[in-house]
């Protein structure tokens, strides 16, 4: 079982979420998140979520980061119960990190200074007509 640490989560989600635009602190807040749900397991219980913990996965399976699997199991009586898990797929989770690595790497760092300029900066900035 391949093992990812929170930094390469943390890069994964930068590259996987970048037309987000989400700020460094969120996606540290987001691999926190997966990293306490998911422990050293692959899985999540579905049942185990909350709403927002829900939308979050769902967005994260968009990203191509999570993908959801089903098990149907026997109780008493005969019936079927369905159970869903959502599955972290650490192959990705370390390539995408690797890919942010290796970018990371090829620009120098005043390369994002515009990047970093808040969203409100620019707005005035624009407002102001310069």
């Amino acid at each position: 079982m391949a093992v990812v640490s929170i930094r390469q989560l943390e890069s994964a989600l930068s590259k996987a979420l970048a037309n987000q635009k989400l700020e460094k602190d969120r996606i540290t807040k987001i691999a926190e998140k997966i990293m306490d749900l998911f422990g050293y397991s692959d899985q999540v219980v579905d049942n185990r979520l909350t709403p927002e913990d829900r939308d979050l996965f769902y967005m994260l399976e968009e990203a191509g980061l999570l993908t959801t699997i089903e098990e149907d199991v026997q109780v008493e009586k005969g019936k079927t119960w369905r159970i869903y898990y959502w599955v972290l797929k650490k192959d990705q989770v370390q390539r995408l990190a690797q890919e942010e690595a290796a970018t990371a790497q090829e620009k120098p760092p005043e390369a994002d200074i515009y990047e970093n300029i808040a969203d409100d900066v620019w707005k005035q900035h624009h407002e102001q007509g310069n």
